[in-house]
């Protein structure tokens, strides 16, 4: 990075940690981190919208839908994370893959599932072998959202059937009596009130996907606990530039403070988010807030 890293073995303990600190390897580590800032901002409405949908569809006066989303809900909640995490990822990789398989090779005269292994003709593989590296690491992080989505998406669903059921029926009652249908009382009487009541739940899930996040490296993503994991190792010289002994101490450390310190803007923001959607409302909140005005 600098001009004078061009000899580590000549620069004295700043120097030396400037160059450090500024290799290929530590801007990787350092990218890793927009990597799980990213997957949640792309995770977090997705698996509000599945849970959206699956609370919509507990709740529905559908029976088949109604047991649908319930078991969706019972099912995701009752197993292990871990287990739903590398379930997921195996699972969706081999369905799209067997589906390409299907449609690029109808000739393919050989069973797809040969003992324990599980084979597919080059052309439907995902990704393929000829592509960048980017794409391999795309592919990866996008079923590693979909996982979450799934996963996190029960959670909350089972928050918002909760909420909806929290806002007093007899609002819903009156809408319609008034002329409203069915719909439009939902989604202008409903929905507008649950958030109120489904903030806290979202807030400990929001909270919980975060701390699910090194999950991604379980899943073979190259992300911040992969990074500190192999930075933080024991280097020597015949490895690297810059040989140290056991950091990986310190590295972890770094991680700690980083999240610690995400969570914490997290409840500020959620918190003063609390407090517009309370404002006025019929809840603790909004009493609160009457009281403390006065």
């Amino acid at each position: 990075m600098f001009s004078y890293c061009s000899d580590p073995e000549t620069l004295g303990s700043f120097g030396w940690f400037s160059c450090y600190l500024t290799t290929g390897v530590h801007m990787s580590f350092y990218l890793s981190f927009i990597k799980v800032l990213l997957l949640l901002a792309v995770t977090a409405p997705v698996a509000l919208g599945v849970g959206f949908w699956g609370a919509m569809s507990a709740r529905s006066r559908i029976i088949p839908l109604s047991w649908v989303g319930k078991t969706y809900i019972a099912l995701v909640r009752g197993v292990p994370d871990i287990a739903f995490f590398l379930f997921f990822v195996i699972a969706l990789d081999q369905a799209f893959e067997w589906t390409r398989h299907k449609i690029l090779c109808p000739d393919w005269d050989q069973p797809i599932r040969q003992g324990a292994d599980f084979l597919v003709c080059t052309q439907a593989k995902l990704p393929l072998g000829s592509a960048p590296q980017w794409v391999h690491e795309s592919y990866g992080f996008s079923l590693a959202v979909i996982t979450f989505a799934i996963v996190f998406g029960a959670f909350a669903a089972n928050v918002l059937y909760g909420a909806m059921r929290a806002v007093p029926r007899e609002q819903i009652e009156t809408a319609e009596a008034y002329g409203m249908t069915h719909a439009q009382a939902f989604w202008r009487i409903l929905v507008p009130q649950m958030w109120v009541y489904a903030l806290p739940g979202l807030s400990n899930l929001w909270m919980v996907l975060i701390k699910a996040t090194p999950l991604l490296f379980l899943l073979g993503i190259e992300d911040i606990v992969y990074w500190a994991r192999e930075l933080g190792g024991t280097k020597t010289p015949k490895f690297t530039s810059y040989p140290h002994g056991d950091w990986r101490m310190w590295y972890f450390l770094f991680l700690l403070v980083f999240y610690l310190a995400f969570t914490r803007v997290s409840e500020v923001v959620l918190e003063r988010l609390m407090g517009r959607l309370t404002h006025g409302q019929a809840t603790s909140g909004g009493e609160a807030q009457r009281k403390a005005a006065v």
